[in-house]
């Protein structure tokens, strides 16, 4: 049993004895405590107090946000630069990336891609050496000393190597040195590699336009970012490509270009000019891969240019279809005589003088047709200017001035000597003289949606052009240009041949450039085709001949037959007979009664015609005399023929030896 006192019976407690009926301590509290307590109550307003302001800053700044970014929002304010010695200039921000350049159907031509650029402070480099060695075996390409070299130096900022790639990127950070950093760039990539290489041009390393497209649009390019649709079908391209690039190998030609045109509109589809380059290794390429024959090349175009001389004559009625013109024999102009490449000694009407091409015939016309009359027809089909196409190396035609287009010119431009055109001109009018007169500023850019139909010039009567489309599609089925037909396609043609300038003046014997202008189909056409081959080698084949026909020709006919169904124009096997009927034209035609025509006992004009203007004689431009066998003498040389000084592109060292 336990004996202990209770709880309240504690006398010896230091307090005391607890008072009757309470049940705990008393605890006193002293000073110090209420001092310590007043202090932590104080602390505990002033927390309070703080967290309200920040409460209401925060409110304040919530308000100013939505203010800011939901009531009234703000545009970003230019950034701005200040200049020690002029006011504050607003800097305009920094541009898009350069836009991609796409096809009449959207495949990419020419895109910008992201890449990494590494840069050096060298001031931060220590061992530039070791430096050196380690991002040699990252990048192989580098030139170990020439880097360290730039390391070395007190510059603040050094290129190291402008394209890196992500992997590259990785390992040059894992390095882990000091003053190695990346700069985000792009580089211009063209995935198909040569394909209208010389149209799209190239970009400098600092990504603008040094030619073609990409330096005619280069402003366009670097501030819109919406891909830049060409009128180029890289299917086109690509068989037209083909086709050039196999005449040239087969006749072990310098060169070939080849273009392909919508006859309703004039824009280009395809442009080819061989040799050609890789587009994303311009800076590499040769000279000669780099001209554009096309737009840039200006040649002597040869027969092809007696369509301007036949239609000048009908659209102004110099002449009809029954006028008769004396090809007996040669015409003397100067030292030489124009002659045919296969005369037929009696007197011709028209469309015997396109059929078999003949230069004769074509300068009697020219003759009454004159002077004044010639270049005004030449100035309103553009043939005088420049073709204004987006290629900045678009070439000026190389002609005489108005004071020296004496009559031995006259004769000498109605069959394409004594001129230089580019094969774009040639082309482009052919487009007109085909489509019913309609003459169209060549172009490089598609149609977009919406767009109206492009406007042209009205250079002839639809009667005329109606005319010319009966004559070419004569020399196809019974005249020099019989090896572009393409069953069901009904093409019609012209074909050239000119001898070639040689640079030290005169024609280089037995070189022509080759060149054939064909419609497709000729009773309703639709694209127009030209091929041209320079200085191609006869084979067995050609049984000895480079003429436009044998050297341009086939080319033209494989073209037409590949792209034509490509283009939705399928070949016709019906209603053949009437479509024959509808464009046949007879090769002897006989006058209305009652008018009496150009012939044997009229001529219009006096049988030496040359002869009859005694300062042609004197003149220096006197045009090509004949195809195969007259040249100039060496000691006329090109500061004194004009015209023998007109080919302009640029030679590799072999083909330049070679002539």
């Amino acid at each position: 049993m336990n004996d202990a006192p209770p709880p309240d019976a504690r006398p010896n407690h230091p307090w005391g004895p607890m008072p009757e009926g309470r049940g705990g301590e008393t605890v006193r509290i002293t000073t110090p405590d209420l001092r310590r307590r007043a202090a932590i109550e104080k602390s505990r307003g002033r927390l309070v107090a703080v967290a309200g302001v920040f409460v209401l800053l925060f409110l304040a700044v919530a308000g100013k946000l939505a203010d800011a970014t939901l009531i009234s929002p703000l545009k970003p304010a230019p950034r701005v630069v200040e200049h020690f010695d002029s006011a504050p200039v607003a800097v305009p921000p920094p541009p898009p990336g350069r836009a991609a350049i796409i096809d009449a159907n959207g495949q990419i031509l020419a895109v910008s891609l992201p890449v990494a650029s590494l840069y050096a402070d060298p001031r931060q480099m220590i061992d530039t050496d070791t430096v050196a060695q380690a991002l040699k075996r990252v990048l192989p390409d580098i030139n170990e000393p020439e880097i360290a070299k730039r390391l070395a130096s007190a510059k603040a900022f050094v290129y190291i190597a402008r394209t890196v790639t992500p992997a590259q990127q990785f390992a040059i950070n894992n390095l882990g040195v000091p003053g190695l950093s990346f700069q985000m760039s792009a580089v211009r990539r063209y995935p198909l590699g040569d394909t209208a290489a010389q149209i799209l041009g190239g970009v400098d390393v600092d990504g603008d336009g040094v030619a073609g497209v990409e330096k005619f649009f280069n402003t366009r390019l670097n501030t819109d970012t919406t891909p830049l649709r060409l009128s180029i079908d890289v299917r086109v391209q690509a068989i037209l490509r083909d086709e050039v690039s196999a005449a040239v190998k087969q006749f072990t030609a310098i060169g070939g270009c080849g273009i392909v045109q919508d006859a309703n509109d004039g824009r280009v589809l395809g442009m080819v000019s061989i040799p050609d380059f890789d587009a994303n290794d311009l800076g590499s390429a040769d000279p000669a891969a780099r001209f554009n024959r096309c737009a840039t090349g200006t040649y002597e175009p040869g027969s092809v240019f007696k369509l301007q001389t036949a239609s000048m004559a009908l659209d102004d009625n110099v002449i009809h279809l029954w006028d008769s013109f004396n090809t007996t024999h040669p015409i003397p102009i100067g030292r030489f005589h124009i002659t045919d490449f296969e005369p037929k000694h009696y007197w011709m009407q028209l469309p015997d003088i396109m059929r078999f091409s003949s230069n004769i015939g074509a300068s009697r016309i020219s003759v009454l047709i004159g002077k004044d009359r010639q270049r005004d027809w030449l100035k309103k089909l553009g043939l005088l200017s420049r073709e204004p196409i987006e290629l900045p190396e678009a070439a000026l035609p190389q002609t005489q001035p108005a004071s020296a287009w004496g009559k031995a010119t006259v004769m000498t431009v109605s069959f394409g000597n004594g001129i230089a055109e580019t094969p774009l001109h040639i082309s482009n009018t052919a487009v007109a003289i085909v489509n019913g007169g309609t003459l169209y500023p060549p172009t490089l850019l598609a149609a977009e949606p919406g767009d109206p139909p492009r406007t042209g010039t009205t250079v002839m009567q639809p009667s005329t052009s109606d005319t010319m489309r009966k004559l070419m599609r004569l020399i196809v089925v019974d005249g020099t240009g019989n090896f572009g037909e393409v069953p069901g396609y009904f093409v019609g043609a012209k074909t050239g041949t000119a001898q070639k300038v040689a640079a030290h003046g005169g024609y280089v014997k037995h070189t022509n450039y080759s060149s054939y202008v064909a419609a497709f189909p000729i009773y309703a056409p639709r694209y127009v085709v030209y091929i041209a081959i320079d200085s191609g080698h006869a084979t067995a084949e050609t049984h000895g001949f480079t003429t436009g026909g044998w050297m341009a020709g086939p080319a033209v006919s494989h073209t037409i037959a590949r792209i034509g169904p490509m283009l939705n124009v399928m070949p016709r096997f019906t209603d053949v007979d009437a479509i024959n009927a509808e464009l046949a034209i007879a090769t002897h035609i006989n006058a209305p009664p009652g008018v009496t025509p150009l012939g044997p006992d009229n001529p219009g004009e006096p049988d030496d015609v040359a002869a009859a203007d005694k300062p042609a004689r004197k003149e220096s431009h006197l045009g090509r005399a004949k195809v195969a066998d007259s040249v100039p003498a060496p000691s006329m040389v090109a500061s004194t023929l004009r015209h023998d000084a007109m080919y302009r592109v640029p030679l590799t060292a072999a083909a330049d030896a070679a002539h």
